[in-house]
Protein backbone atom coordinates (compact mmCIF):
# COMPACT_ATOMS: atom_id res chain seq x y z
CA UNK A 1 0.00 0.00 0.00
CA UNK A 2 1.37 3.19 -0.98
CA UNK A 3 0.47 6.25 1.47
CA UNK A 4 0.35 10.07 0.35
CA UNK A 5 3.37 12.00 0.73
CA UNK A 6 4.02 14.10 3.82
CA UNK A 7 2.71 17.27 1.97
CA UNK A 8 -0.15 15.93 0.95
CA UNK A 9 -1.08 14.86 4.36
CA UNK A 10 -0.21 18.66 5.72
CA UNK A 11 -3.06 19.87 2.66
CA UNK A 12 -5.74 17.30 3.81
CA UNK A 13 -5.06 17.97 7.57
CA UNK A 14 -5.94 21.81 6.36
CA UNK A 15 -9.39 20.94 4.09
CA UNK A 16 -10.85 18.60 5.92
CA UNK A 17 -11.49 21.11 9.19
CA UNK A 18 -11.77 23.72 6.87
CA UNK A 19 -14.86 22.25 4.84
CA UNK A 20 -16.07 20.50 7.80
CA UNK A 21 -16.93 24.19 9.16
CA UNK A 22 -18.00 25.27 6.18
CA UNK A 23 -20.70 22.85 6.25
CA UNK A 24 -21.70 22.93 9.85
CA UNK A 25 -21.85 26.79 8.87
CA UNK A 26 -24.00 26.43 5.70
CA UNK A 27 -26.09 24.49 7.84
CA UNK A 28 -26.73 26.04 11.06
CA UNK A 29 -26.33 30.11 9.25
CA UNK A 30 -26.22 29.43 5.31
CA UNK A 31 -28.81 28.91 2.67
CA UNK A 32 -29.52 25.01 4.56
CA UNK A 33 -30.09 26.61 7.99
CA UNK A 34 -33.71 26.13 9.71
CA UNK A 35 -35.56 29.02 9.51
CA UNK A 36 -35.81 30.68 12.93
CA UNK A 37 -39.33 30.63 14.12
CA UNK A 38 -41.99 31.73 17.80
CA UNK A 39 -43.70 29.18 18.57
CA UNK A 40 -46.52 28.82 20.65
CA UNK A 41 -49.01 25.90 22.51
CA UNK A 42 -52.42 26.01 22.02
CA UNK A 43 -54.23 26.88 25.30
CA UNK A 44 -57.57 26.48 26.79
CA UNK A 45 -58.88 29.66 27.88
CA UNK A 46 -62.02 31.74 28.03
CA UNK A 47 -61.85 34.51 26.13
CA UNK A 48 -63.28 38.45 26.72
CA UNK A 49 -64.14 39.63 23.46
CA UNK A 50 -64.41 42.80 22.70
CA UNK A 51 -65.50 45.59 19.89
CA UNK A 52 -63.65 48.68 18.91
CA UNK A 53 -64.59 51.73 16.93
CA UNK A 54 -64.57 55.50 15.72
CA UNK A 55 -66.90 57.82 16.75
CA UNK A 56 -67.63 61.39 16.77
CA UNK A 57 -69.33 63.94 19.66
CA UNK A 58 -72.72 64.81 18.53
CA UNK A 59 -75.46 65.71 20.27
CA UNK A 60 -79.23 64.53 20.20
CA UNK A 61 -81.07 67.64 21.42
CA UNK A 62 -79.32 70.98 19.40
CA UNK A 63 -81.39 73.77 19.26
CA UNK A 64 -80.75 76.70 16.58
CA UNK A 65 -82.54 80.00 17.69
CA UNK A 66 -83.42 82.29 15.18
CA UNK A 67 -86.67 85.13 14.79
CA UNK A 68 -89.67 83.41 13.03
CA UNK A 69 -89.97 86.79 10.33
CA UNK A 70 -86.84 88.47 8.76
CA UNK A 71 -85.48 91.22 11.01
CA UNK A 72 -82.02 92.73 12.29
CA UNK A 73 -80.18 91.59 15.50
CA UNK A 74 -80.60 94.28 18.35
CA UNK A 75 -79.01 92.83 21.14
CA UNK A 76 -77.17 89.21 21.94
CA UNK A 77 -76.66 88.82 25.73
CA UNK A 78 -74.36 85.45 25.61
CA UNK A 79 -71.31 84.18 23.68
CA UNK A 80 -70.09 80.82 22.84
CA UNK A 81 -69.25 78.78 25.98
CA UNK A 82 -71.64 80.54 28.25
CA UNK A 83 -74.23 78.42 30.13
CA UNK A 84 -77.64 79.31 29.62
CA UNK A 85 -80.96 78.22 31.53
CA UNK A 86 -84.54 77.81 30.66
CA UNK A 87 -86.40 80.58 29.64
CA UNK A 88 -83.13 83.18 30.17
CA UNK A 89 -83.33 85.87 27.05
CA UNK A 90 -80.54 85.46 25.31
CA UNK A 91 -81.00 88.36 22.55
CA UNK A 92 -83.74 90.36 20.84
CA UNK A 93 -84.50 91.10 17.46
CA UNK A 94 -85.38 94.72 16.49
CA UNK A 95 -89.00 95.30 16.14
CA UNK A 96 -88.94 98.26 13.64
CA UNK A 97 -92.34 99.46 14.13
CA UNK A 98 -94.08 96.23 15.76
CA UNK A 99 -94.72 98.57 19.17
CA UNK A 100 -96.49 101.04 16.82
CA UNK A 101 -98.77 98.98 15.10
CA UNK A 102 -99.02 97.27 18.67
CA UNK A 103 -100.55 100.20 20.08
CA UNK A 104 -102.65 101.50 17.03
CA UNK A 105 -104.29 98.20 17.45
CA UNK A 106 -104.65 98.93 21.34
CA UNK A 107 -106.46 102.18 20.18
CA UNK A 108 -108.69 100.47 17.66
CA UNK A 109 -109.99 97.79 20.27
CA UNK A 110 -110.74 100.65 22.28
CA UNK A 111 -112.90 102.24 19.52
CA UNK A 112 -114.39 98.84 19.03
CA UNK A 113 -115.23 97.92 22.54
CA UNK A 114 -116.74 101.39 22.23
CA UNK A 115 -118.80 100.33 19.45
CA UNK A 116 -119.68 97.62 21.29
CA UNK A 117 -121.73 99.64 24.20
CA UNK A 118 -122.84 101.90 21.77
CA UNK A 119 -124.87 98.87 19.99
CA UNK A 120 -125.79 97.24 22.59
CA UNK A 121 -127.82 100.72 24.64
CA UNK A 122 -129.28 101.15 20.91
CA UNK A 123 -130.96 97.68 21.21
CA UNK A 124 -132.05 97.56 24.68
CA UNK A 125 -133.76 101.05 23.56
CA UNK A 126 -135.33 98.92 20.30
CA UNK A 127 -135.84 96.07 22.92
CA UNK A 128 -137.95 97.98 24.88
CA UNK A 129 -139.64 100.22 22.24
CA UNK A 130 -140.71 96.54 21.14
CA UNK A 131 -142.77 96.11 24.08
CA UNK A 132 -144.19 99.29 24.34
CA UNK A 133 -145.79 99.52 21.22
CA UNK A 134 -147.15 96.07 21.39
CA UNK A 135 -148.80 96.71 24.35
CA UNK A 136 -150.21 99.81 22.82
CA UNK A 137 -150.79 97.00 19.60
CA UNK A 138 -153.21 95.11 22.18
CA UNK A 139 -154.95 98.21 23.39
CA UNK A 140 -156.10 98.89 20.30
CA UNK A 141 -154.07 102.30 20.98
CA UNK A 142 -151.49 101.16 17.83
CA UNK A 143 -151.77 100.45 14.90
CA UNK A 144 -149.80 97.05 13.69
CA UNK A 145 -147.79 98.82 11.03
CA UNK A 146 -145.99 100.94 13.77
CA UNK A 147 -145.13 97.94 15.74
CA UNK A 148 -143.64 96.30 12.88
CA UNK A 149 -141.63 99.47 12.58
CA UNK A 150 -140.25 98.48 16.13
CA UNK A 151 -139.72 95.48 15.36
CA UNK A 152 -137.58 96.31 12.06
CA UNK A 153 -135.31 98.54 14.88
CA UNK A 154 -134.75 96.13 16.70
CA UNK A 155 -133.55 93.32 14.45
CA UNK A 156 -131.09 96.29 12.81
CA UNK A 157 -129.72 97.25 16.20
CA UNK A 158 -129.54 93.63 16.95
CA UNK A 159 -127.37 93.38 13.60
CA UNK A 160 -125.23 96.34 14.59
CA UNK A 161 -124.42 95.02 17.75
CA UNK A 162 -123.25 91.56 16.36
CA UNK A 163 -121.08 93.82 13.87
CA UNK A 164 -119.32 95.41 16.50
CA UNK A 165 -118.81 92.49 18.55
CA UNK A 166 -117.19 90.77 15.81
CA UNK A 167 -115.00 93.97 15.08
CA UNK A 168 -114.21 94.13 18.63
CA UNK A 169 -113.04 90.06 18.30
CA UNK A 170 -111.24 90.51 15.25
CA UNK A 171 -109.26 93.45 17.22
CA UNK A 172 -108.37 91.34 19.93
CA UNK A 173 -107.03 88.80 18.08
CA UNK A 174 -105.22 91.44 15.55
CA UNK A 175 -103.59 92.69 18.84
CA UNK A 176 -102.67 89.09 20.36
CA UNK A 177 -100.92 88.26 16.85
CA UNK A 178 -98.53 90.80 17.14
CA UNK A 179 -97.83 90.76 20.44
CA UNK A 180 -97.21 87.08 19.79
CA UNK A 181 -95.21 88.17 16.86
CA UNK A 182 -93.28 90.66 18.88
CA UNK A 183 -92.22 87.99 21.84
CA UNK A 184 -90.92 85.79 19.20
CA UNK A 185 -88.74 88.42 18.58
CA UNK A 186 -86.94 87.15 22.22
CA UNK A 187 -84.54 84.84 21.86
CA UNK A 188 -85.35 82.48 25.02
CA UNK A 189 -83.48 79.18 26.11
CA UNK A 190 -85.84 76.37 25.49
CA UNK A 191 -83.97 74.76 28.39
CA UNK A 192 -80.64 74.54 30.81
CA UNK A 193 -77.79 74.50 28.06
CA UNK A 194 -74.67 75.68 26.60
CA UNK A 195 -74.42 78.06 23.63
CA UNK A 196 -71.86 76.07 21.42
CA UNK A 197 -72.29 78.83 18.12
CA UNK A 198 -73.34 82.29 17.75
CA UNK A 199 -73.91 82.56 13.91
CA UNK A 200 -74.49 86.89 13.67
CA UNK A 201 -73.66 89.39 15.68
CA UNK A 202 -75.87 92.88 16.88
CA UNK A 203 -76.57 95.00 13.36
CA UNK A 204 -77.26 91.54 11.37
CA UNK A 205 -80.06 90.86 9.00
CA UNK A 206 -81.15 87.71 9.06
CA UNK A 207 -84.12 85.69 7.49
CA UNK A 208 -86.60 83.91 8.77
CA UNK A 209 -85.46 80.57 10.35
CA UNK A 210 -81.65 81.48 10.60
CA UNK A 211 -80.15 80.92 13.07
CA UNK A 212 -78.56 83.34 15.69
CA UNK A 213 -77.38 80.92 18.41
CA UNK A 214 -77.01 77.29 18.63
CA UNK A 215 -77.54 75.35 22.08
CA UNK A 216 -76.59 72.06 23.42
CA UNK A 217 -78.02 70.38 26.11
CA UNK A 218 -74.96 68.76 28.15
CA UNK A 219 -77.07 65.95 28.71
CA UNK A 220 -78.06 64.91 25.35
CA UNK A 221 -74.00 64.37 24.27
CA UNK A 222 -73.34 61.19 22.88
CA UNK A 223 -71.34 59.24 20.25
CA UNK A 224 -72.03 58.60 17.01
CA UNK A 225 -70.19 55.21 16.55
CA UNK A 226 -68.74 53.03 13.55
CA UNK A 227 -68.22 49.70 13.58
CA UNK A 228 -66.88 47.06 11.09
CA UNK A 229 -69.92 45.12 10.27
CA UNK A 230 -67.78 41.70 10.10
CA UNK A 231 -66.59 42.15 13.80
CA UNK A 232 -69.85 43.39 15.54
CA UNK A 233 -71.27 40.37 16.39
CA UNK A 234 -72.75 40.53 19.83
CA UNK A 235 -73.66 44.54 19.38
CA UNK A 236 -76.40 45.41 21.72
CA UNK A 237 -77.96 47.99 23.63
CA UNK A 238 -76.25 48.19 27.21
CA UNK A 239 -73.13 46.85 26.63
CA UNK A 240 -70.15 48.69 28.72
CA UNK A 241 -67.96 51.17 27.24
CA UNK A 242 -64.21 52.45 27.41
CA UNK A 243 -64.73 56.04 25.64
CA UNK A 244 -60.77 57.66 24.57
CA UNK A 245 -61.31 61.78 23.49
CA UNK A 246 -58.84 62.68 21.10
CA UNK A 247 -58.52 66.05 23.08
CA UNK A 248 -57.91 64.11 26.60
CA UNK A 249 -55.17 61.64 25.67
CA UNK A 250 -55.17 58.70 27.69
CA UNK A 251 -57.81 59.77 29.64
CA UNK A 252 -60.67 56.61 29.93
CA UNK A 253 -64.24 57.87 30.03
CA UNK A 254 -67.09 55.51 31.13
CA UNK A 255 -70.20 54.85 29.20
CA UNK A 256 -72.78 52.72 27.43
CA UNK A 257 -73.94 51.32 24.63
CA UNK A 258 -77.71 53.45 24.45
CA UNK A 259 -78.99 52.11 21.41
CA UNK A 260 -77.94 50.32 17.66
CA UNK A 261 -79.15 52.18 14.81
CA UNK A 262 -81.49 50.36 12.43
CA UNK A 263 -79.32 51.27 9.10
CA UNK A 264 -75.75 50.20 8.21
CA UNK A 265 -73.50 52.31 5.89
CA UNK A 266 -73.62 49.95 2.66
CA UNK A 267 -70.57 52.06 1.31
CA UNK A 268 -68.16 51.78 4.62
CA UNK A 269 -69.86 48.34 5.45
CA UNK A 270 -70.29 49.63 9.27
CA UNK A 271 -72.87 49.14 11.65
CA UNK A 272 -73.93 52.87 13.73
CA UNK A 273 -74.31 52.64 17.35
CA UNK A 274 -75.03 55.51 19.82
CA UNK A 275 -72.89 55.34 23.30
CA UNK A 276 -73.77 57.41 25.99
CA UNK A 277 -71.49 59.08 28.56
CA UNK A 278 -72.18 57.80 31.88
CA UNK A 279 -70.90 60.82 33.41
CA UNK A 280 -70.56 64.31 31.02
CA UNK A 281 -67.69 65.16 31.16
CA UNK A 282 -66.61 68.90 32.02
CA UNK A 283 -65.76 71.19 30.24
CA UNK A 284 -67.96 69.56 27.55
CA UNK A 285 -66.13 68.24 24.44
CA UNK A 286 -66.70 69.80 20.99
CA UNK A 287 -69.41 68.11 18.83
CA UNK A 288 -67.53 66.18 16.27
CA UNK A 289 -64.40 65.79 18.42
CA UNK A 290 -63.18 62.08 17.06
CA UNK A 291 -63.28 59.28 20.19
CA UNK A 292 -61.89 56.15 20.40
CA UNK A 293 -64.70 53.80 21.72
CA UNK A 294 -64.07 50.19 23.17
CA UNK A 295 -66.69 48.01 24.18
CA UNK A 296 -66.82 44.56 26.31
CA UNK A 297 -69.08 41.51 25.53
CA UNK A 298 -69.79 38.88 27.83
CA UNK A 299 -66.88 36.79 28.46
CA UNK A 300 -66.84 33.24 26.47
CA UNK A 301 -66.61 29.45 28.05
CA UNK A 302 -63.03 28.42 27.94
CA UNK A 303 -61.85 27.15 24.41
CA UNK A 304 -58.51 26.11 22.52
CA UNK A 305 -56.82 29.59 21.53
CA UNK A 306 -54.19 30.90 19.95
CA UNK A 307 -52.64 34.51 18.60
CA UNK A 308 -54.14 35.82 15.79
CA UNK A 309 -50.26 36.44 14.19
CA UNK A 310 -50.68 32.21 13.80
CA UNK A 311 -52.98 32.03 11.34
CA UNK A 312 -52.09 32.29 8.00
CA UNK A 313 -53.81 31.52 4.00
CA UNK A 314 -52.57 29.06 1.67
CA UNK A 315 -54.57 29.50 -1.19
CA UNK A 316 -58.08 29.54 -0.10
CA UNK A 317 -57.80 28.00 3.05
CA UNK A 318 -57.30 29.54 6.52
CA UNK A 319 -55.03 27.53 9.00
CA UNK A 320 -51.51 27.43 10.76
CA UNK A 321 -48.25 26.06 10.21
CA UNK A 322 -48.06 23.27 12.81
CA UNK A 323 -44.65 21.23 14.31
CA UNK A 324 -45.36 17.69 15.30
CA UNK A 325 -42.82 14.70 15.64
CA UNK A 326 -43.23 14.33 11.59
CA UNK A 327 -42.81 17.74 11.02
CA UNK A 328 -43.48 20.96 10.08
CA UNK A 329 -47.55 21.01 8.28
CA UNK A 330 -49.54 23.45 7.39
CA UNK A 331 -53.38 23.13 9.35
CA UNK A 332 -56.70 24.29 7.90
CA UNK A 333 -58.61 25.34 10.99
CA UNK A 334 -62.40 27.26 11.89
CA UNK A 335 -61.84 30.22 13.76
CA UNK A 336 -64.36 31.66 16.27
CA UNK A 337 -64.67 35.10 18.01
CA UNK A 338 -61.37 37.14 19.11
CA UNK A 339 -60.30 39.38 21.12
CA UNK A 340 -58.25 42.93 20.99
CA UNK A 341 -55.53 41.58 22.57
CA UNK A 342 -54.62 39.41 19.74
CA UNK A 343 -56.16 36.05 20.45
CA UNK A 344 -58.74 33.66 18.68
CA UNK A 345 -60.33 31.03 19.25
CA UNK A 346 -60.20 27.70 17.16
CA UNK A 347 -63.15 25.79 16.73
CA UNK A 348 -62.11 22.86 14.45
CA UNK A 349 -58.57 22.38 13.30
CA UNK A 350 -56.33 22.10 16.46
CA UNK A 351 -56.29 20.60 19.74
CA UNK A 352 -54.96 21.66 23.39
CA UNK A 353 -51.27 21.40 23.85
CA UNK A 354 -50.51 21.31 19.94
CA UNK A 355 -47.77 23.80 18.77
CA UNK A 356 -48.31 26.36 16.34
CA UNK A 357 -45.75 28.83 14.95
CA UNK A 358 -46.67 32.64 15.43
CA UNK A 359 -43.99 34.40 13.52
CA UNK A 360 -41.01 33.01 10.98
CA UNK A 361 -38.17 34.67 9.62
CA UNK A 362 -39.36 33.75 6.19
CA UNK A 363 -41.90 32.18 4.32
CA UNK A 364 -42.32 28.61 5.60
CA UNK A 365 -43.60 25.58 3.39
CA UNK A 366 -44.39 22.01 4.55
CA UNK A 367 -40.97 19.97 5.83
CA UNK A 368 -39.09 22.65 6.03
CA UNK A 369 -36.35 22.78 9.45
CA UNK A 370 -37.24 25.27 11.88
CA UNK A 371 -35.46 26.44 15.13
CA UNK A 372 -37.63 28.01 17.68
CA UNK A 373 -36.50 30.82 19.30
CA UNK A 374 -37.72 33.25 22.02
CA UNK A 375 -37.40 36.25 19.67
CA UNK A 376 -36.70 36.88 15.96
CA UNK A 377 -34.21 39.64 14.64
CA UNK A 378 -35.97 42.89 13.69
CA UNK A 379 -36.94 43.29 10.53
CA UNK A 380 -37.12 39.53 9.30
CA UNK A 381 -40.55 38.44 10.35
CA UNK A 382 -42.53 37.05 7.20
CA UNK A 383 -45.98 38.57 7.90
CA UNK A 384 -49.30 36.50 8.66
CA UNK A 385 -52.46 36.01 6.03
CA UNK A 386 -55.47 36.09 8.16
Amino acid sequence: MRWPKLPHLKVLAVLLPLGASLLWVALRTGPMAPTPVTAVQVQNRPLAPQLFGLGTVQARQLHKLGPTVAGRVLTLAVDVGDAVQAGQVLGTMDPVDLDERIRALDAAQARAQASVQEAQARQTFAAAQVGRYAALARAQASSAESLHLKRQELDVAQAALTAARHELQRSRADAAALRSQRRHLQLVAPEDAIVTAREAEPGSTVVAGQAVLELVAPGSVWIHLRLDQSAALGLAAGLPAHIRLRSRGDAVLQGHVLRVEPHADSVTEELLAKVAFTEVPAPLPPLGELAEVTLNLPALPPAPVIPVAAVQRQGTERGVWQRSPDGLRFTPVVLGRSDLAGNVQVLAGLQVGDTVVVHSAKALRSGARVQVVDRLAAGTTAGAAP
